[in-house]
């Protein structure tokens, strides 16, 4: 701040602080906005806000204190230090080949300060991010910045909701427009149809990392187009298939007029996989390669992560307006037909009317593919294997990385100092060594006094939300008299807050309304309930759920014990999630891929009651929570749900409100925090974004770097030869045929051989295999099966089969092979013994 007047630097500091996200997660400079504008800060949490509210005379005063300016300084040479200091990834890999990953989302979920997000796909997107930015990995966001976002929600006088579209205005944003090297904004230009359109790129600054984000409300485009990144999940088809060519397409060309050479694309979800395409375009301009070499060489280094768990999920679009849109940048930028463009989103490339699917083009342009949950793996191998036919299910190459949340993001001001005190302040920064250990060794008299302290707060804010429905209501004066006797901080408190989607079964603790009331209104063991959430727009059942719950909540035995909180959104579920004792989760099996609110209450010290679905179907054990459900997939069958409701409610009855309430001589309830304990050791760790990006990084972005850097070098000279022999297997591989089977008993083993005629097809280009499907607990049976030239392109291959089965359990199969190949990702081929 040197050479500048004092007042100018201060502001200039504040206003970088400000413009940095990492205050959304460390809260080392919250003592500022709050001395600033106490009554902005507390209401929005945004010191980008603060900064825009505050008077100038009240700054300058503040400035001139040396304790202020003090902070202002200490905070900045923190800020600048951490910008280039050695993180988790430096140190776990400092010969790293990977310099770049670009994450590419149609939302992203980093504070309410800046409202781009819907729920979850966000959820996930942003605190990713943050985590990249703890611990160093190389990460550079790209999203759309909307001007009206996702929709705010108002209960009407009936219950019902309403939508509301305010405008997020840009400069109230803690964004900056991207600047070129002369200082100018940067625009992009997009060719549409029948004209040319401008796109605005902004900057965020997260930590070490930053988020571009795109818009179209251009002065320049036409009102029609300036309204294309008007809202988030809002318009028609056409309008969505604008913001992903947006989102895809001008967002890796921002890439490349910054600079910046990405090895690593990672997909989340099919909303972005445009960009695969347009790197691929870019590729082919720079090496001057076919379209088939460009992919070789590309999608190696594009990695795709799928979070839908029903194929009705999928974005896909009437054929006739991806040819609308794409036959020219089809034919003259990426060199090949239409009809192979379309075939790239198709299952079944000869279906004229088949919709062009986005996750198909995802997977047929990506070099990886993971779900989001082990129990999302195996659904998402089943949506997928269509795609690769004559494949068992299993060998569907889908993998997964399970979902977990950033915790400094979640974590209440109590449980941090209690995590802090157990396991240091830079717990999350690095590889999680020592902290199972660390809050096991906490004892029960802390985390209680933490869990009575975080559920006063929840309380406090319960109490605030509920008058301030009300006086909307007109039902109350706005003293605050009135929410007197509103929630007990000392009751059971649960937390029920989601989108409100049928599948998600919102109303499954509803079933039984007159037992529900008897739960909460029970006078010597008291529980509270705290719910929330939207329903999308069009969606009618979901608003019907919502008016039922909100009809539900008026009855007057229910005023002090529960209460539907409106509007959900990111600053609300902070402070639901740091306050319930449980939380609970009922999606009907398995449609809840992964589902992260769940895993946010465990540093906070709660629990699950949950169905066994998406990451709780992988975390549950007895010691750490409670679940309903067989773990078994039962469709929307009503005597499922009767018997599911049933249990839930006897759980509470029987099991959690008991255990609560079951106190020692100092009035703790032993059992209930050793539980809470285990959850926290065992579970927080396990399921946070620390461990998921160091997944990510490990096993997905650095083999992608090293893939896509091997096979572009030299011009592609891999991809080449990679192309070739896929012409030589369309060419060759009609001609590929089983002859004879046979069996030989040896001492202490059998042989199994078949005869195979390849024709003109090299036998290195092939791996003959023996397979058998899984038996009960076991993993399919593969095995290489070794050949030997018979002659005149006959080949007899073996291999052992363990004895314990018999042999027509067994099939020889025929892929193709290539040492660089992966497949079946990259060929499908498969010729089965019939």
């Amino acid at each position: 701040m040197d050479g500048q007047p004092e007042e100018t630097s201060g502001l200039l500091a504040l206003r970088e602080l400000a413009l940095d996200l990492h205050w959304s997660w460390n809260h080392a400079s919250d003592r500022l906005w709050r001395e600033l504008d106490a009554e902005t800060w507390e209401t929005t949490g945004n010191p980008w806000g603060v900064l825009h509210t505050v008077s100038r005379s009240k700054t300058r005063a503040l400035l001139a204190q040396s304790d202020f300016r003090q902070t202002i300084e200490a905070l900045l040479k923190e800020k600048r230090e951490a910008a280039n200091e050695s993180r988790w990834f430096q140190q776990a890999h400092p010969a790293s080949p990977l310099k770049t990953v670009a994450y590419f989302s149609l939302e992203f979920m980093l504070t309410e300060a800046l409202p781009i997000y819907s729920g979850g796909l966000g959820n996930v997107a942003g605190d990713q991010l943050k985590t990249a930015s703890d611990l160093g990995v190389p990460v550079v966001g790209v999203g759309l910045l909307y001007s009206q976002g996702y929709f705010r929600q108002s209960i009407g006088r009936d219950g019902s909701q309403e939508a509301l579209y305010p405008v997020n205005e840009p400069d109230q944003l803690p964004i900056q427009p991207l600047r070129s090297a002369d200082g100018e904004w940067l625009r992009l230009q997009i060719d549409l149809p029948g004209c040319k359109l401008w796109i605005r790129t902004w900057e965020v600054q997260i930590g070490r990392l930053k988020l571009y984000l795109l818009d179209m409300n251009d002065p320049a485009n036409p009102a029609t187009y300036r309204c294309i990144t008007s809202e988030l999940y809002g318009g028609g088809p056409e309008t969505r298939l604008m913001q992903e060519m947006i989102l895809g397409m001008a967002g890796w060309q921002l890439l490349r007029t910054l600079g910046l050479e990405p090895q690593v694309c990672h997909l989340n979800e099919g909303h972005a996989a445009f960009a695969a395409l347009e790197r691929i375009r870019c590729f082919r301009v720079d090496h001057d390669v076919s379209f088939a070499e460009a992919l070789a060489a590309t999608r190696v280094g594009n990695v795709f992560t799928t979070h839908t768990a029903v194929a009705a999920g999928f974005d896909r679009f009437a054929p006739e307006l991806i040819t609308k849109y794409f036959r020219s940048y089809a034919e003259n930028h990426l060199g090949i037909a239409i009809a192979d463009f379309l075939a790239l989103g198709r299952k079944d490339r000869n279906d004229d009317l088949e919709p062009f699917n986005m996750a198909y083009l995802a997977i047929r342009s990506s070099g990886a593919v993971n779900a989001v949950s082990a129990l999302h793996g195996k659904v998402s191998r089943s949506l997928f294997q269509p795609l690769f036919p004559g494949w068992p299910t299993d060998d569907v190459p889908i993998g997964h990385v399970t979902n977990g949340i950033h915790v400094p993001t979640w974590d209440s001001v109590q449980s941090d100092a209690l995590w802090t005190e157990a396991a240091g302040k830079d717990r999350w920064r690095g590889d999680l060594t020592g902290l199972e250990t660390g809050i096991l060794k906490l004892d029960i008299q802390q985390i209680w006094r933490m869990r009575n302290e975080s559920r006063q707060n929840l309380c406090d804010r319960v109490r605030r939300q509920y008058l301030r429905q009300r006086v909307e209501d007109a039902e109350i004066g706005g003293g605050l008299d009135a929410a007197h006797g509103i929630f007990d901080p000392h009751a059971l408190t649960l937390g029920f807050a989601r989108r409100f989607a049928t599948y998600k079964r919102p109303a499954l603790l509803l079933r039984d309304p007159d037992r529900l009331v008897r739960i909460l209104t029970d006078a010597r063991h008291p529980v509270q309930l705290v719910l929330a959430g939207k329903a999308h727009p069009q969606d009618a059942e979901g608003q019907a759920l919502i008016k039922a719950w909100n009809e539900f909540a008026r009855r007057p035995e229910l005023r002090s014990r529960l209460i539907f909180v409106r509007d959900y959104n990111m600053r609300q579920a902070e402070w639901l999630v740091q306050g319930v004792d449980v939380w609970i989760n009922t999606p009907r099996r398995p449609w809840e891929a992964s589902g992260t609110s769940g895993m946010k209450i465990l540093a906070n010290g709660g629990l699950n009651l949950s169905e066994l679905d998406g990451w709780w179907a992988e975390a549950y054990e007895p010691e750490v929570g409670w679940a309903i459900g067989d773990g078994e997939e039962h469709g929307d069958d009503p005597t499922v749900d009767e018997a599911e409701a049933d249990a839930l409610y006897s759980l509470l009855e029987d099991v959690i409100v008991p255990e609560f309430y079951s106190r020692n001589q100092d009035g703790i309830p032993t059992r209930w925090i050793e539980r809470v304990r285990e959850s926290m050791a065992s579970l927080a760790p396990r399921f946070s974004t620390n461990r998921t990006v160091r997944e990510y990084a490990e096993k997905f972005y650095l083999p992608a770097a090293v893939a896509y850097e091997a096979r572009s070098a030299e011009g592609g000279k891999v991809a080449r030869e990679l192309a070739r022999w896929k012409q030589d297997l369309d060419r060759l591989w009609p001609h590929v045929r089983f002859g004879a089977v046979n069996t030989e008993e040896a001492e202490d083993t059998r042989l199994f051989s078949v005869e195979v005629y390849l024709g003109e097809l090299p036998p290195e280009m092939v791996k003959v295999e023996l397979y058998a499907e899984p038996m009960a607990g076991e993993k399919a049976f593969l095995a290489v099966m070794t050949g030997q030239d018979s002659g005149q392109g006959s080949y007899r291959y073996r291999a052992s089969i363990p004895p314990n089965r018999p042999v027509s359990d067994f099939t020889p199969r025929i892929v193709p092979y290539h040492p660089l190949a992966r497949l079946p990702l990259e060929d499908t081929r498969i010729a089965w013994q019939r």
